[in-house]
């Protein structure tokens, strides 16, 4: 008998393990092919959100951030690299060069979840690729709705959605929603509305505790 689980992917396009943990959770889910059947939703969280225009540089943010030196964030940024590999998602070499505001992103995330499910989805990934892969700033309309075309969405209606301040209420009411849950942390699955398991974590612990979430009913 096949389990159904609605799940909250609660997380950021600018966190490296959070797309990790996407990766991962995405094998885990494929692992379970036929136990599980996932309703998969992508919900807001900045990590930064008052970043001005144009962002920071990364090794600013991250010194300012978590007083890190040049070394121990060349040493991260590597251990994130190998770890992305790891689930299958390319993170680029060098690195970041800047860290951006995200919450644009978010909303057209909102409206990509309007229209179903596996666009979101598609967004999600069409976003964290143009920023960790390609090296494209997650702020910049042009890679916005770049981003929402790829993901089989209008980019007409996109840049609309860009140039208003359309679903801006709602990813604020969804971002306060989650804060007030106790998410101060991504990724963070919360499962069936009950179950969390948070970090970006390797398939197998996704897949165990989604197993025994499913078994539990």
């Amino acid at each position: 008998m096949t389990a159904d689980l609605k799940i909250d992917f609660v997380s950021d396009v600018s966190c490296p393990w959070c797309a990790i943990g996407l990766a991962s959770l995405e094998q885990a889910l494929q692992r379970l092919e036929g136990e599980v059947r996932s309703d998969l939703h992508f919900q807001p969280f900045e990590l930064n959100p008052a970043m001005p225009p144009g962002g920071q540089d990364i090794g600013e943010h991250l010194t300012g951030k978590y007083g890190s030196t040049r070394e121990q964030q060349e040493a991260s940024r590597e251990a994130i690299r190998q770890r992305g590999a790891a689930v299958g998602f390319v993170f680029r070499k060098e690195g970041r060069g800047r860290v951006y505001n995200t919450f644009n992103a978010h909303r057209l995330l909102h409206w990509a979840g309007l229209d179903g499910g596996e666009r979101q989805h598609a967004l999600k990934k069409a976003l964290l690729k143009a920023y960790f892969t390609d090296g494209l700033s997650p702020e910049a309309p042009d890679v916005l709705v770049q981003a929402a075309a790829a993901a089989g969405l209008d980019p007409v209606r996109a840049k609309q959605i860009l140039d208003a301040d359309e679903y801006a209420a709602e990813v604020r009411g969804e971002e306060q929603r989650f804060l007030d849950l106790g998410i101060h942390a991504v990724p963070s699955v919360v499962i069936n509305d009950r179950h969390l398991i948070q970090g970006g974590q390797p398939p197998e612990v996704f897949e165990q505790a989604l197993r025994q979430i499913a078994s539990a009913g």
